[in-house]
């Protein structure tokens, strides 16, 4: 095509188009529709490798590579995992030796969920392991002695400074109520128990003696649960002591006390220090409104030196700002202004740190500080071809729901354009409970921005970041309270004049797509299209199909979020209430999905169809919760943008 065809082109296409799209700097879909191209970087314990997850960019292919930090033009070793299988967790027990959890991910929704199998290698490539996993008899010399492995296994932590071993915990699969803790010799593969109980679900802290002391988590009736070890029994902690959450985290260098996230009452959790046994507590750092987040820490022995909440655009509060490693925090702060600084780990003598720099508008891009020489240099980044200059603010703000529960939400505004009377796409999260949007770069906010359109997320309760209490006021509310804030929310950008009222859609994936029926049905007349990404339209159909339900505590959560009384599931149901929507209607899904079955969206198609409604369909097989493959992004991204563009796009309403 020629120059001035293309232009040609461009100019048509701008017709249709919101106002601040047609800039120069529209960027092509393909941009994001990509895969990240690294992640989880880890420094090794001497300061002289870094370890990182490499992904194509077909989404299917992915390895672990080794980089000297001398040379990062060349990894030393790159151990390639099968399709689909992804490193989901790296741990350096050595200088030399590494400790990965296999993972798999079959969506772009999913996070990655770890297998419960674990592998060992050498720096080289070398001495490669079956450490622990359901299929050991894959694995040559450990099928003898692993080959009784039945269950999962999880890094849990390991002892500081590295000495070669980590700490697992295993869940056999023999029993959903018994949690186990080894102290494993990643070298020799041989392993000590020291600690196990009698309750689903736990994780461990590790005392300075090499043993469990404390057990906690949700157990499989879903109840948050905290034991501590008093002699050769475990304790159930109750009342103040574990308040309305009680986390511990780790020790303080001197061993007697630890810290840990409490929080006692509905409110937002803190970080604070006391006792093992609970006395003498002490409050580091708070919020009013988020809970505590972004824990940095020295090098070993490990203490945390600055916070920021989970809300807003993340500030740091220093908890003790004469460390070494507060004032480094600080001098790398101001040497990026506007974004934020997080360490991700020390070698073991402090000498060399691994750290991140991230923004509303940079991915991210990971760089080493060696403090002998005072010098940074840039490692790589993210998303290289993700320019932050062209992408758009997200601004957090915050607004009063109808009940007057105060609420926060993200405003992502179209770079160039007026922050007036713009078409908007409502965005919920999935989840719902304890997920939260945060200011931090969000790729489906950014293309929907620079396509033209305000974004609107808003953190409505159930949502993550503000305590449990916040995310309890969600259960057996989802088709009800939660739908409210949302649409409270889109009333409130209405009010402020942000949003256009006559050009509104609302698009969301996994929860967020069952947000995007549900809440056209809880608001005829305010929005003009709705679009449902990998959703769940059926509650009752979650007891019968999906990931979900195979696992007691999956069962047990979802009686907790969403109740089991039949009339309240069909009232709450897009699949019964389709009449109801006034809209039209694009449905996606991938169909392998396990999370959110295709059952789901073919119901919810047959619904529409029974009451005449019109819709949109696209749907790819072999793709699991949220599309995957670049090739089905490009498409489903154009397929979004064309049904937005169709509806309220400047030629679809008054605002144009």
């Amino acid at each position: 095509m020629s120059h001035r065809l293309m232009r040609t082109a461009l100019s048509a296409a701008c017709l249709l188009l919101p106002a601040a799209a047609c800039a120069a700097d529209l960027i092509p879909v393909e941009d994001f529709a990509r895969h990240p191209q690294v992640s989880m970087p880890r420094l090794s314990p001497d300061g002289k490798y870094v370890a990182v997850r490499v992904d194509t960019d077909d989404g299917d292919n992915h390895a672990l590579k080794i980089f000297a930090v001398t040379d990062m033009s060349r990894p030393v070793e790159t151990l390639l995992m099968p399709k689909y299988e992804l490193p989901a967790g790296i741990v350096w027990t050595s200088p030399t030796r590494l400790v990965v959890e296999k993972g798999k991910q079959f969506g772009s929704i999913d996070k990655p969920f770890l297998t419960g199998e674990i592998l060992a290698t050498d720096v080289d490539g070398k001495n490669q392991d079956y450490l622990y996993g359901f299929d050991a008899g894959k694995y040559g010399t450990r099928a003898g002695t692993r080959g009784s492995d039945r269950g999962h296994g999880y890094v849990s932590g390991m002892p500081e400074p590295a000495n070669g071993h980590f700490y697992m915990r295993a869940y056999s699969w023999g029993s959903e109520d018994t949690s186990m803790l080894y102290d494993v010799d990643a070298q020799k593969s041989t392993r000590q128990l020291i600690g196990d109980i009698g309750v689903g679900g736990m994780g461990f802290m590790v005392g300075a003696d090499g043993k469990a002391h404390f057990a906690y988590g949700r157990n499989s009736d879903f109840d948050y649960v905290v034991y501590h070890r008093e002699g050769n029994q475990w304790a159930k902690l109750t009342g103040s002591q574990v308040g309305m959450t009680f986390a511990p985290v780790y020790f303080t260098p001197d061993h007697q006390r630890i810290y840990a996230e409490y929080s006692a009452d509905t409110g937002p959790a803190s970080l604070i220090e006391q006792d093992e046994t609970g006395g003498n507590r002490r409050m580091l750092s708070k919020g009013d409104f988020g809970s505590v987040a972004h824990i940095q820490w020295t090098p070993v022995p490990r203490q945390p030196f600055a916070t920021a909440l989970a809300t807003g655009i993340p500030k740091f509060t220093y908890i003790n700002s004469d460390l070494p490693a507060a004032k480094l925090h600080m001098a790398l702060s101001q040497q990026f202004p506007g974004k934020i600084v997080d360490f991700i780990n020390f070698s073991d003598d402090g000498s060399q740190l691994l750290f991140s720099i991230r923004s509303d508008r940079e991915p991210g891009i990971y760089a080493l500080f060696d403090t002998h020489t005072n010098k940074a240099s840039r490692l790589f980044a993210a998303m290289p071809w993700i320019d932050p200059s062209k992408m758009a603010e997200r601004r957090p703000v915050r607004f009063k729901a109808s009940d007057g529960m105060e609420l926060e939400a993200i405003l992502t505004l179209p770079k160039g354009a007026k922050e007036s009377n713009l078409p908007m796409v409502l965005l919920p999260h999935g989840g719902p409970h304890g997920i939260q949007d945060t200011w931090y770069y969000d790729n489906h906010a950014q293309f929907l921005a620079n396509r033209g359109y305000l974004v609107l997320q808003v953190n409505y309760r159930a949502s993550g970041g503000r305590g449990y209490g916040f995310e309890k006021a969600g259960y057996l509310k989802w088709g009800t309270r939660i739908q409210q804030d949302l649409i409270d929310g889109v009333k409130w950008a209405i009010a402020e004049q942000y949003a256009d009222p006559s050009r509104i859609c609302v698009f969301g994936g996994s929860f967020g797509g069952y947000s995007a029926m549900m809440s056209v049905i809880r608001a005829p007349g305010m929005f003009k299209c709705a679009v449902g990404y990998a959703g769940i339209y059926d509650l009752d159909m979650m007891y019968n199909k999906g990931d979900i339900q195979a696992r007691k505590s999956g069962r047990s959560y979802l009686r907790t979020a969403i109740g089991k009384d039949d009339a309240d599931l069909a009232a709450n149901s897009p699949t019964k209430l389709a009449d109801k929507i006034d809209v039209p209607v694009l449905l996606v899904h991938g169909e392998a999905d396990q999370r959110a079955p295709f059952a789901q969206a073919k119901a919810m198609r047959a619904a529409l169809e029974a009451a005449h409604k019109p819709y949109e369909w696209l749907s790819k097989p072999g793709e699991g919760h949220g599309f995957y493959t670049e090739k089905n992004n490009i498409e489903f991204l154009n397929t979004l943008q064309a049904f937005l563009d169709k509806h309220i796009g400047n030629k679809a309403g008054s605002g144009g």
